[in-house]
């Protein structure tokens, strides 16, 4: 058996739901990618791409906003605060979340506001690199 079972799952739903061969994620200390039989682990996310490869489809990419993701017994769960298919991304929408981010940024504010930018302008750079 050279594939386990994963789901990626946000509050609004399952995104994806399928056996894989291997799965890169963005750890908050570093990307690193599960495969078949992995040791049981938990791990937070960052803000990142999330790589889904497959035996005989291409690999599918997804932006995600952070979350967790649970390993255990060849069983993967990844819940995300926020997660989207590389087809689905509007392009658009996500380069005017960039522009107000940036925006954001230019204006002085309390730190909290910042760094609420700041995130919000590496959550639509992310959005627009796993669109290309």
């Amino acid at each position: 058996m050279n594939t386990f079972e994963a789901q990626i799952l946000t509050p609004e739903g399952t995104v994806f739901d399928g056996d894989v061969t291997g799965i890169k994620v963005p750890g908050i200390e570093g990307s690193f990618e599960v495969k078949v039989n992995h040791a049981p682990i938990i791990s937070t996310l960052d803000i990142g791409k999330v790589r889904v490869r497959h035996t005989d489809n291409p690999d599918e990419f997804f932006a995600v906003s952070g979350g967790f993701l649970e390993l255990n017994n060849n069983k993967l769960t990844l819940l995300a605060e926020a997660a989207e298919c590389s087809e689905d991304i509007d392009v658009d929408r996500a380069r005017k979340a960039k522009e107000r981010a940036q925006k954001r940024l230019e204006n002085p504010g309390d730190e909290a506001s910042r760094y609420q930018a700041r995130q919000a302008l590496r959550r639509a750079k992310n959005r627009l690199d796993v669109a290309k």
